[in-house]
């Protein structure tokens, strides 16, 4: 190939190659000389709110020493993933905080590693690690140190400071003991209010969840509210009627009471007569209780068992009436068969007159017994 013709097809190349690889300008590429390439070199990524003026192969520092170089930023959310490039001779812990620095007020930025602070040193930074956002910060910018000094010196209130001062001052003269008081309770206020907190919280989701059933029964409520007005209106028009049920009401209470005041004295005299009456009653309750356990086991009494039951048995001898006008007696009387058997019984020429029941009028145990009787 003609020495012309490689010399064209070289920048071709080059080019094609760089297209690639995604160009971007001449910072894209690694700079010869900087930190982060030299043996056993490794990668880490941190999680930073806002990289500001970084850009690839700015540096990255430990104190004062560079480390190493920025290799790739990518937008993470809302905040930066920046990838550093460190030498593998870097100790630092796990728990390293990443932030923006700036070695002067018109210096270059770079991103500052640093050990924690408020708590102890964990583990090492390793290969593939990943500072999270909370550990990644950056130092005030010339800009923002700059808008700040302006906005002091230029109407940000420090005229007025002395003002401010002279009327607090006045305003407190003599009640030093009162503001002190009141900074006193509201810190304890402070305090109650933050032990509740999860009473609050608590409280607000009730009422998250009451207002959540209500929105739910809308249309109950809504027929609520137009029946409510309906029924208040019924009670108004009753408003008269209530008013005199009231004073009718409270008449009688006053006879009620004028009633109760009059026969107060009789009363109290009624309630002491009835005392032996009651006296009486109670001092017969043992004999009471005891004919109450006769009556249960009639006719063989608990408490007479054992006099007449000797051993494993006992003798007994029974009459049993079972003529027809002993049933009718016994099963029929008050009902509408009354002196039914007792006049078949009759035609029999039975018990003629001696049956002792409203039907016969008679009582057998008076009358003269006949000879032909149950014939």
């Amino acid at each position: 190939m003609p020495a012309s013709r490689a010399g064209a097809v070289a920048p071709i190349a080059i080019a094609l190659s760089l297209a690639g690889c995604g160009w971007q300008g001449a910072n894209s590429l690694p700079l010869p000389g900087t930190e982060g390439h030299g043996p056993q070199a490794f990668t880490i990524q941190a999680n930073i709110p806002d990289v500001d003026n970084i850009e690839r192969n700015s540096r990255v520092r430990v104190g004062d020493v560079t480390v190493g170089n920025v290799t790739k930023i990518e937008r993470e959310g809302w905040h930066a993933l920046v990838t550093m490039s460190l030498n593998g001779d870097v100790d630092l812990p796990a728990n390293v905080t990443a932030a923006i620095g700036q070695t002067s007020l018109l210096g270059s930025k770079h991103i500052e590693l640093t050990p924690p602070r408020n708590v102890p040193p964990e583990g090492r930074l390793r290969q593939g690690d990943v500072i999270p956002l909370s550990s990644g910060s950056s130092y005030p910018t010339t800009e923002q140190t700059l808008a700040a000094v302006s906005l002091i010196l230029n109407g940000g209130g420090i005229g007025q400071i002395q003002d401010i001062t002279a009327a607090l001052s006045t305003a407190f003269a003599g009640r030093e003991d009162d503001l002190r008081s009141l900074i006193t309770q509201l810190d304890e206020f402070t305090r109650y209010v933050d032990d509740q907190t999860d009473d609050i919280i608590s409280a607000s989701d009730s009422l998250n969840n009451l207002v959540g059933q209500v929105a739910d029964q809308k249309p109950v409520v809504d027929r609520a509210l137009k029946t409510i007005p309906e029924a208040l209106e019924v009670l108004s028009e009753q408003r008269q009627k209530f008013a005199d049920a009231l004073v009718a009401l409270g008449r009688f209470s006053a006879l009620a009471a004028d009633t109760v005041n009059q026969t107060k004295e009789n009363l109290v005299k009624e309630l002491k007569q009835l005392s032996p009456t009651l006296k009486a009653l109670a001092d017969a309750g043992p004999s009471m209780t005891r004919s109450l356990s006769y009556y249960a086991t009639y006719p063989w009494p608990n408490e007479t068992l054992e006099n007449w039951v000797r051993g494993d048995y006992g003798n007994l001898t029974a009459v049993i009436d079972l003529t027809l006008s002993r049933l009718d007696a016994a099963m029929f009387t008050g009902t509408r068969w009354e002196g039914d058997l007792t006049e078949l019984e009759m035609q029999w020429g039975r018990t003629i007159g001696q049956f002792p029941s409203p039907y016969t009028a008679a009582n057998p145990l008076v009358i003269p017994y006949r000879m032909d009787q149950g014939r």
